[in-house]
């Protein structure tokens, strides 16, 4: 018979597991509003973007051939995965982000390009279609940004809110389009067993998931501290026009930020795709909030807050589902968000920030 102290080391190790993919999805929201102010809904779209890549690449036939199932092609992957989101981030920041802040060029040419695609779709369902419409958007951008029509250079937090829920909605239904609404399975990419550890029965993936978001975290933790870009960083959290008064080039290391923290969000996806397999364009809505809770729980702008906040709601959700309470699973974390505002709306390691009015 299982002893109460058994299923509780068990369940804490599950929590830890999953609160750490928690933490990295967490550190994204976490280090862009450390920046910007700014909320990015579409960094949970980010997180479904990297497991997508995670599957494609690992059933490409040349991975399968000869890497196969094991630690480097999963290693492979990863970083690959991690490389093309973080390419994603940069693209998101640079043609929807950025706009809203002040003036950017080739934005115009860069949305009417994906409205001509989706305009040839419409048309006839080809890939002729839609690139011959991207071409002829791209054009049309390209004349009025020559004649000297710019998108607004209004400085908005809400308009930055609003562009943010626009390119989530976007990469979703794109997701759809591209990938299928079907849900897809994740494939195995390293050799799983069951490990005993005294009483316990641990899932190896449970531990390399916490092993891996232990090194992406701790890796995060030196670039942000001891790195020229990690200070430049911190520099603009603290105060954005001071930053560019000491030559600070704050719209690429606002990218760098966005990079960062969607290999993060790419990586979580994977680690995640490994402990629930099935895999789908809307998959990151629920985990995206419920990281977002997490940054909110540690403190938002704060990265050891982050990390801290995830696991804290991982241990917190699989300790209800351990003990008999699985239908509140998705519902702890919204709990969590309205103690947090209610007790220490700053969250726990979250500081009061006075503005000037």
């Amino acid at each position: 018979m299982v002893s109460l102290m058994e299923t509780f080391l068990q369940q804490l190790i599950n929590g830890i597991s999953q609160g750490s993919a928690y933490a990295l999805i967490a550190l994204g929201y976490t280090m862009v509003y450390g920046v910007l102010r700014l909320i990015n809904f579409a960094h949970s779209d980010v997180y479904m973007f990297g497991a997508f890549m995670g599957f494609y690449l690992a059933n490409n036939p040349w991975i399968k051939a000869n890497l196969g199932t094991s630690a480097v092609s999963a290693v492979l992957i990863l970083l690959a995965s991690m490389a093309l989101s973080a390419g994603l981030g940069i693209l998101i920041e640079r043609f929807a982000y950025r706009p809203g802040r002040g003036a950017s060029r080739f934005a115009l040419a860069f949305w009417f390009g994906i409205a001509g695609a989706a305009g040839g779709q419409l048309v006839r369902a080809t890939f002729a279609a839609s690139a011959l419409g991207a071409c002829a958007g791209v054009a049309i951008g390209l004349v009025l940004e020559k004649a000297g029509v710019r998108p607004a250079k209004e400085n908005s937090r809400l308009a930055l809110l609003i562009i943010a829920i626009g390119v989530s909605l976007f990469l979703e239904n794109g997701g759809q389009l591209v990938f299928g609404a079907d849900p897809k399975f994740f494939p195995q990419i390293i050799p799983t067993t069951l490990l005993d550890v005294g009483p316990l029965k641990v899932d190896s993936q449970k531990l390399i998931v916490l092993g891996v978001s232990i090194v992406l975290m701790g890796l995060l933790n030196i670039v942000v501290n001891y790195s020229k870009t990690g200070k430049a960083m911190r520099a603009l959290s603290f105060d954005v026009d001071a930053a560019k008064l000491m030559g600070i080039d704050t719209d690429r290391i606002i990218a760098y930020t966005f990079a960062l923290g969607s290999a993060l969000a790419a990586a979580g996806g994977i680690l995640v795709s490994l402990l629930y397999p099935k895999i789908d364009p809307l998959m990151g809505v629920t985990p995206g909030l419920k990281a977002f809770v997490a940054a909110v729980l540690g403190g938002i702008g704060n990265i050891t807050g982050a990390m801290l906040g995830g696991l804290i709601l991982g241990m917190a959700e699989v300790m209800a589902v351990g003990y008999g309470q699985s239908t509140y699973r998705d519902a702890i974390a919204f709990i969590i968000l309205v103690l947090i505002l209610l007790l220490k709306p700053t969250g726990i390691m979250g500081k009061g920030m006075s503005e000037k009015i």
